[in-house]
């Protein structure tokens, strides 16, 4: 049996990844009225005194949301909220299971940006972070930054700054494995989504000065067309001399090579056209590049 069969058969005899636990045991009369009513008046009382005693008294202290409209999930791209909400579990699962942090999954039944930004500013109070997942750009820089401004809890995009800050990690230890140094280095993102604008800022932020980006039709260059409005942003600081090209072309004489885009894109021949040493970091997900 395959991980792919293994994955469908687990989450069929689980029927989801999650359940609700109580952290307090109702055995008697005593426990259910401090539990609930009468006694759960009482730290109503002082929460309404006081709003930031919610974070004392309820699960918003280590709860957030995993919040998203199925609209650009893995490499499987829009496939709604209902078939997101696997992959919302498992990213639930992940901050339970690595950083004790209760995470539960919200897949909202709209793609409207204006509605996912109101829906999640109405459902904040219970959460102590946002985590937004698998929205597609360009709308989810639109809906990360409107939510940053009306909210008071944490807001992360994890398609955007997770994955930034891993493949940073990673490209930093391949610098000193292979003795480059990113001054010198050519590095290629291929992928000009959330991921692959949200690397590249990083990358440049870290001091990266030659980087170009790709997406399916070719090297972005300025006078690329159907490019997006971030997309046009990120040509003013990548591709500097304006090169033009297929993916192929960018990775002539490439020292880095950072994959989140679609699958199986890159050749044995591709790879050969870069310098010695190449540091690969094919990401596409499910399947790699």
């Amino acid at each position: 049996m395959t991980n792919a069969e293994k994955a469908l058969e687990l989450s069929k005899e689980l029927c989801g990844k999650l359940e609700t636990v109580s952290k307090y045991k109702i055995k008697n009369r005593e426990d259910l009225a401090l539990a609930y009513t009468p006694g759960v008046a009482e730290p109503c009382k002082v929460i309404h005194a006081n709003p930031e005693e919610a974070y004392n008294h309820t699960i918003k202290a280590n709860t957030i949301a995993v919040v998203s409209d199925g609209s650009a999930v893995l490499g499987l791209g829009n496939i709604g909220p209902y078939a997101a909400m696997p992959v919302m579990e498992g990213k639930s699962i992940l901050f339970k299971e690595f950083g004790d942090v209760n995470a539960f999954p919200i897949c909202l039944d709209t793609q409207n940006t204006d509605e996912i930004i109101e829906t999640v500013c109405r459902i904040a109070p219970a959460f102590g972070g946002i985590n937004l997942e698998d929205i597609s750009a360009p709308r989810c820089f639109e809906i990360e930054a409107k939510l940053k401004e009306r909210l008071d809890i944490p807001v992360f995009h994890d398609d955007q700054h997770g994955t930034a800050i891993v493949v940073l990690a990673g490209v930093i230890n391949a610098l000193k494995v292979t003795g480059k140094t990113k001054e010198n280095c050519k590095v290629v993102v291929n992928g000009a989504g959330s991921a692959g604008v949200a690397i590249t800022k990083l990358l440049l932020l870290y001091g990266f000065a030659n980087i170009t980006m790709c997406d399916k039709f070719g090297i972005l260059a300025t006078d690329s067309e159907g490019l997006n409005w971030m997309q046009k942003e990120m040509v003013k600081v990548t591709n500097l001399s304006n090169e033009h090209g297929k993916l192929a072309d960018a990775l002539k004489g490439a020292d880095v090579f950072v994959g989140v885009s679609a699958p199986n894109l890159v050749t044995e021949d591709m790879v050969k056209s870069m310098n010695k040493d190449a540091i690969i970091f094919a990401m596409a997900n499910p399947t790699p590049e």
